[in-house]
């Protein structure tokens, strides 16, 4: 079975506003380079839809390692969060579950692929990391920058 990195990032200009996302997939040597954006979101939408698009990337099921620097997202699944909401019905004990469409995507992903998570300290010296934050920003600015003109 193939290994694949993927690093991840979202970013949000307000929170919520308009927000970017980027990811980098790297495979045998090759990398390849995705973003996006949105005008009306937040910072998780924008760091879930990262680690979506790049998982659905993937042609065929493979070994991945998903870096992120998100809480939200790693955590999910480090902690067993999605597996306690699915085991409720995809329902937290006394609230719900906010990006529950993103959330049932990204697991479907997630069980499709055999996916490790990996916390990555955010703004540091991850180069990868670092070059899906800048990707995540230049979106936001397309949009911002549209606005303005």
């Amino acid at each position: 079975m193939k290994t694949v990195e993927i690093y991840t990032d979202g970013a949000c200009s307000g929170n919520p506003g308009i927000g970017g996302w980027g990811a980098v997939l790297m495979f045998n040597g090759f990398e390849k380079r995705i973003s996006g954006a949105e005008n009306s979101t937040t910072n998780n939408r924008m760091e879930l839809l990262a680690v979506i698009n790049g998982l659905s990337c993937l042609k065929e099921k493979c070994e991945v390692e998903i870096f992120s620097d998100s809480a939200y997202v790693v955590n999910a699944y480090l902690q067993n969060w999605v597996d306690n909401w699915k085991a409720n019905g995809w329902k937290k004990q006394k609230s719900s579950i906010k990006n529950l469409e993103l959330w049932k995507q990204l697991d479907s992903l997630v069980n499709f692929h055999n996916v490790k998570f990996i916390k990555v300290k955010g703004h540091s010296d991850n180069a990868y990391n670092n070059e899906c934050d800048k990707m995540a920003r230049e979106q936001v600015d397309k949009i911002l920058g549209g606005i303005n003109e």
